[in-house]
């Protein structure tokens, strides 16, 4: 079942990045920032994959996945939010979050061969902060990457919760641990959804033009 359900979510995202590429040198900055987003994330899912298949453990490449999406997402944000004092926290949420993951990788290089939650929790929800402050703004604004900011809010906000209850419940039943994979596989099909819909609504004309 989660296999299914990542192999699915890994069809949607290449999807994705075709339709993106297709019009890359057309669109603006933030587009453009998001397409290398979409292909980080791709390739390190790849990757992931086939050190999976070879029963190699795949652990270190989170970290990559994680604070990749926190660098390049946080500038899609500086590209799209208008307001400069919102600009200005990202900005500082972007340093202070390398800063602190940073001292953290200094003081224990082991945690590059585990799964660490710090590094979840403060790069999701310095995302999420960003997201909510673009989701305000389009109440008297022009809707811009309005389905790509609620998945990325939607995933964002239900992975971290699944991520930090799944590690809870690692002394629990191996069943309870699959259900939160497979929840969470399931959001991830949900967001690259959010995203093929941004894309079919405010870009795929533009593509044919």
């Amino acid at each position: 079942m989660i296999e299914i359900l990542a192999y699915i979510g890994y069809f949607i995202l290449l999807l994705n990045l075709i339709f993106f590429f297709i019009s890359f040198s057309n669109q603006g900055k933030a587009y453009k920032i998001f397409t290398l987003y979409l292909g980080l994330v791709f390739v390190v899912q790849i990757l992931a994959e086939i050190l999976n298949q070879q029963k190699r453990s795949n652990l270190f490449l989170s970290h990559f996945y994680f604070i990749g999406q926190f660098i390049i997402l946080s500038f899609f944000f500086l590209a799209i939010l208008k307001e400069k004092h919102q600009k200005k926290i990202v900005k500082l949420g972007l340093l202070f979050g390398l800063l602190a993951l940073g001292i953290q990788y200094a003081n224990d290089i082991s945690l590059f061969f585990r799964f660490n939650l710090f590094e979840i929790f403060i790069t999701s929800f310095l995302l999420i902060i960003y997201a909510t402050f673009h989701f305000y703004n389009m109440l008297n604004e022009k809707k811009e990457f309005y389905y790509i900011n609620m998945g990325i809010l939607l995933y964002l906000f239900g992975s971290t919760i699944l991520f930090l209850v799944g590690n809870l419940t690692i002394g629990l039943s191996l069943g309870l641990r699959k259900t939160t994979w497979i929840l969470n596989a399931f959001l991830y099909i949900v967001y690259q959804m959010f995203i093929l819909v941004e894309w079919k609504k405010s870009f795929s004309n533009k593509t044919r033009q």
